[in-house]
């Protein structure tokens, strides 16, 4: 069975957004900051964090909040999708109670409305040998951790301190990890956890 990893860069006061996120601006006021890294081409470190990273990923999961934000008219385009500026559309599968009246990546996105669990299952089976990439946003990537869904956390601390914005971790949420390996880009610290014992909250 393929192994699901919790991926995301997080702010050095833990935050995945800016303040005020919104269709225009998905990453918040000063977002972007946060994404320096994913863009350094020529950072050695950086490409073997994508490569072994999100270019790997058979398959996604991700919820409604960030799915509505890449499906509305500023989000993913051919050009600037799940791995900016690379050709790679792996299939992402979508956490909501309600499924959206209309889906302009309906050739990628499948929308799954009977929870995290089937979610994961269905990417599992569209990833094949892969591993499946559960990029958030917080909230996802939160319940992922707490119900024990995901064997590894990637977190890529970026070098900025964001104030305010959308929190990776609040409220109630024990999870015991184990440091697998730190590696450091021009833009950003790379940090992989294996997850230990079964997460409470």
């Amino acid at each position: 069975m393929s192994a699901a990893i919790a991926e995301i860069t997080v702010s050095l006061d833990g935050f995945i957004t800016g303040p005020d996120p919104g269709p225009e601006h998905g990453l918040g006021e000063g977002g972007e900051a946060l994404h320096s890294w994913v863009f350094d081409r020529s950072d050695p470190v950086a490409g073997q964090v994508m490569a072994e990273g999100p270019l790997a990923a058979g398959a996604v999961v991700m919820g409604r909040k960030l799915f509505d934000l890449i499906d509305g008219p500023h989000g993913w385009q051919a050009d600037s999708g799940y791995v900016p500026g690379v050709a790679f559309t792996p299939p992402v599968f979508v956490v909501t109670h309600s499924a959206p009246p209309a889906v302009r990546l309906a050739g990628q996105c499948t929308i799954v409305t009977g929870g995290l669990t089937t979610a994961l299952e269905a990417a599992r089976a569209a990833a094949g040998e892969r591993h499946v990439a559960v990029m958030g946003g917080a909230d996802v990537i939160r319940q992922a951790l707490g119900q024990g869904l995901v064997q590894e956390l990637r977190l890529h601390l970026a070098p900025v301190v964001l104030g305010t914005g959308t929190a990776l971790f609040a409220g109630p949420l024990r999870v015991d990890l184990v440091q697998d390996s730190v590696l450091v880009s021009s833009h950003a610290t790379h940090l992989r956890y294996r997850v230990g014992a079964r997460a409470s909250s």
